[in-house]
């Protein structure tokens, strides 16, 4: 089977609305039997996937985050960060950003990120008079910071493919992620300065931000503890997130006691239906990856691009126009899991590092988050702001312009993601 025909059938098979999961368990299932290789392969790969210590920490990281959403978490962060930083031009603007980079860096999820915050931020910014695409935009965008600031589940479950370190993924993104939130920080200033009229924030009194910010130190002494834990060589990956999802349940139930029965409930639901969901792609992903191996398909694509790519810099600019396409009609993990085990060999031999290029996946997946029509986090903020699609996604355009250009900085700069894992 050619490369054409089998991501033809592949393309097809999402355009006829079969899930993920299994159009590529499906595909991969079938290629086997065409080639006449057994098809006991395929419960053996899904065994072997589902049997990965490191993925236990996608269902805790997800408790953690949801039960930090239901218990209001955001409130309290976005309220500290507003009181120190309310009154700059665009005040509000860059209190969001800031509220979502360190959610971020609890939660490791992008659709967690930008529910807590848009809950909070859109009816404060929209009420001081901002313009409201531009609130969208800007939480939209925000939100995809929750899979590049460490931890991030994407990253989990592309070391899991790829046999790479979790932790050096982590630490790899951290240089990026605070180069995005930078350009992010830079717009909304450039935008109220020149984009104006709402009305300013007056400066918090001392008491006031002390105030705030003992309400939300909890939060912050989370994120610490995760953070350091894991970059310390304490924790593993999936010990971090144990751990944090127990302090969560401390912080929301004794400290802030803010949490509900009914709140728990339906953040165990909901984590539980966003696992089967990523462990059943990976699963199918598993199989169509084997299948793929087994047809030589990622050696034949490194050969064609060796022949056809004149360099790096000219790889870059062809797959980052396919993963912008991608991301019109896949969603993040997919893009991951389908288009990692074909791109990496030949990023690997034209000298690029696995942990290098699996950064740069992670920010064309936050491209992917929101762009229409199945960028999620579109989805999250039109029904946080009970707004329109499309008036979401006119927001987000300047955002996506700063994401590519993260991406030009990475690539400029190589140490950007390589330095504190390797050479710090």
């Amino acid at each position: 089977m050619s490369v054409f025909l089998i991501l033809g059938l592949l393309f097809g098979l999402l355009l006829l609305g079969v899930p993920v999961a299994f159009a590529l368990g499906g595909l991969g299932l079938i290629m086997l039997y065409m080639g006449d290789f057994s098809p006991l392969m395929a419960p053996q790969a899904i065994l072997s996937t589902l049997d990965g210590f490191i993925l236990l920490a996608v269902p805790l990281f997800l408790l953690m985050s949801n039960v930090l959403l239901k218990g209001g978490v955001g409130r309290d962060l976005f309220s500290a960060v507003q009181a120190w930083v309310g009154h700059w031009p665009g005040g509000l603007a860059v209190a969001t950003i800031l509220s979502c980079a360190l959610f971020a860096a609890i939660s490791g999820s992008s659709v967690a990120t930008a529910a807590t915050i848009g809950t909070v931020a859109i009816p404060e910014m929209i009420n001081r008079g901002y313009e409201k695409k531009f609130v969208y935009g800007l939480l939209a965008a925000g939100g995809t910071l929750g899979i590049l600031i460490p931890p991030s589940i994407p990253m989990i479950v592309y070391g899991f493919v790829t046999e790479q370190s979790v932790i050096q993924l982590f630490l790899a993104g951290i240089g990026p992620g605070l180069v995005l939130v930078t350009l992010f920080v830079i717009f909304a200033m450039l935008h109220a300065r020149f984009w104006g009229g709402f009305e300013p924030v007056a400066r918090a009194s001392w008491a006031e931000r002390r105030t705030a910010s003992y309400r939300a130190l909890p939060s912050v002494a989370l994120a610490m503890l995760v953070i350091v834990g894991l970059y310390s060589g304490v924790f593993t990956p999936t010990e971090a997130a144990a751990i944090g999802f127990a302090a969560a349940l401390a912080i929301t139930t004794l400290w802030l006691r803010t949490l509900t029965w009914t709140g728990f409930r339906e953040a165990v639901m909901e984590s539980a239906i966003t696992t089967v969901a990523i462990l059943l792609i990976v699963a199918g992903a598993k199989v169509f990856g084997k299948a793929i191996a087994l047809y030589r398909i990622p050696q034949d694509i490194s050969a064609f691009i060796a022949q056809t790519i004149d360099g790096p810099l000219m790889f870059i600019l062809v797959v980052s126009c396919i993963l912008l396409v991608m991301g019109l009609v896949f969603e993040a993990l997919s893009m991951i899991l389908i288009m990692t085990p074909v791109l990496l060999p030949a990023a690997m031999g034209l000298g690029f590092d696995p942990i290098w290029f699996g950064i740069y996946m992670v920010i064309m997946v936050e491209c992917a988050l929101i762009t229409p029509p199945v960028g999620l986090n579109l989805y999250v903020i039109q029904s946080v702001a009970r707004s329109t699609l499309g008036e979401v996604a006119r927001g987000v355009w300047p955002f996506l312009l700063l994401m590519i250009v993260t991406v030009g900085v990475l690539y400029t700069i190589p140490d950007l993601a390589l330095y504190i894992p390797f050479k710090w």
